[in-house]
């Protein structure tokens, strides 16, 4: 006889509204997880906690007043603990609390469900089904990622990013109605994508196979813009893009 489904009820601390988002849309596309909470500031967890059946918080360090690590100190029999944050340099303060995981915004979803996945085998539970019955494939492909720019947090369509471009610490991502540049590494971009939808063509590109319209052994053509293909990704873009 199966183990019946464990529903996991969770709350999510965060400052920022964008940031709030990017969790409760990733916590929907997961069954067994349900949003019971949102709060933005350590106050307003402590009240939900007290209001509601908590399982797991993600929960970001940089709050006002009282930020999470702090949080977590004062907190009585906390429940598991996801820590999001921008900043890198945090995440051995958050494993010294005990917390579970520890994700870098901007957060990828397959990155959010190997988080996820931690917390069910530390309670006992199989591998989460990560789409909702309930979740179309047209609205798989609706999909986005945020990505942190100078002064905001700005959501980037799949569907619309025509190429991406490295630049040392930062990458320029361009769409079809304009560019955002966010300091990040191509190689943390590239984990972020999904698999079989963009290639890395170069050392400083990565393309969306969508929107090649032509292509050489040197060149790939989007719209106007000619990237080059460096030559140690040559045979295997050519493998890529050449028909079967």
């Amino acid at each position: 006889m199966d183990k019946p489904v464990r529903t996991w009820k969770c709350l999510i601390a965060d400052d920022e509204p964008l940031a709030r988002e990017v969790i409760s849309n990733y916590i929907a596309r997961i069954p067994s997880l349900q949003l019971v909470a949102e709060c933005s500031n350590a106050i307003q967890v402590i009240e939900a906690i007290q209001q509601h059946e908590v399982d797991l918080i993600f929960l970001d360090i940089q709050m006002p007043e009282i930020r999470g690590t702090e949080l977590i100190k004062i907190l009585k029999n906390p429940p598991s603990i996801i820590i999001t944050t921008a900043f890198q340099e945090y995440s051995l303060e958050g494993y010294e609390l005990d917390v579970v995981d520890y994700l870098l915004k901007p957060i990828q979803f397959e990155r959010f469900v190997k988080a996820v996945t931690k917390v069910f085998r530390k309670g006992g539970e199989n591998t989460p089904s990560t789409v909702a019955p309930n979740e179309s494939k047209e609205a798989q492909k609706e999909s986005y990622l945020y990505f942190r720019t100078e002064r905001k947090t700005v959501k980037v369509m799949l569907n619309d990013i025509l190429y991406i471009e490295g630049m040392g610490n930062y990458v320029k991502i361009f769409t079809g109605s304009g560019m955002v540049i966010t300091k990040n590494s191509m190689t943390t971009v590239e984990t972020m994508l999904p698999e079989g939808s963009f290639i890395r063509i170069h050392r400083s590109f990565i393309v969306s196979k969508s929107k090649i319209a032509s292509f050489t052994g040197e060149l790939v053509t989007i719209g106007k813009t000619e990237i080059p293909i460096g030559k140690l990704y040559k045979n295997g873009v050519t493998k890529l893009l050449s028909p079967q």
